[in-house]
């Protein structure tokens, strides 16, 4: 017998028993075709495709050769019966299974909205606050009309400095003092 070796793929392993791949089912694939199946049963041509079903049974039944009829209407149709509560019983699974894969995939999509809304929450608060800085900020600016007055009220300053050089000084007396 061949030695395996873990540094070889599978596919060159040629041993005597190996094994064939098929194809892997997986829950979602099930998942997958439970839906198709159940979004067929919700149809109007399922509807239609079980009636024609019915009558074409039924008509068989009643109006077929007596030695060919395989369900009798004396007998009430039970194998129509039967075969509708067969359908019936697999119908139910089926959809309860697409139902639920729907419930996930809301469930996922109300996860996705809530963080959505979060983000969106916190952008717009961090938002807020940016405008508020903003609008502090320009509140602390010096605005013109700010500035106007204020260098008026300066030049009136200035000016008034100006006349208290200009105007000559009351003659000073000399001090008098002791002398040496």
């Amino acid at each position: 017998m061949a030695e395996r070796r873990l540094d070889r793929p599978k596919a060159e392993d040629r041993g005597l028993f190996r094994r064939r791949s098929r194809p892997s089912s997986s829950p979602d694939r099930a998942g997958q075709i439970s839906e198709a199946i159940a979004r067929f049963l919700g149809t109007p041509q399922f509807i239609f495709y079980l009636t024609l079903f019915c009558i074409v049974w039924i008509a068989w039944n009643v109006s077929g050769p007596a030695n060919l009829q395989f369900d009798k209407a004396t007998n009430g149709f039970t194998a129509l019966t039967l075969m509708l509560s067969l359908q019936a019983s697999y119908a139910a699974p089926l959809i309860l299974l697409a139902q639920n894969r729907q419930a996930d995939r809301d469930r996922v999509a109300a996860e996705q909205d809530r963080q959505r809304a979060e983000r969106s929450l916190a952008d717009t608060e961090y938002l807020a606050r940016e405008v508020a800085a903003l609008r502090q900020a320009i509140n602390e600016t010096a605005t013109r009309d700010f500035v106007r007055s204020e260098l008026r009220a300066l030049l009136e300053e200035l000016r008034e400095e100006d006349k208290d050089r200009e105007e000559p000084d009351e003659p000073k007396e000399p001090k008098r003092g002791r002398s040496r």
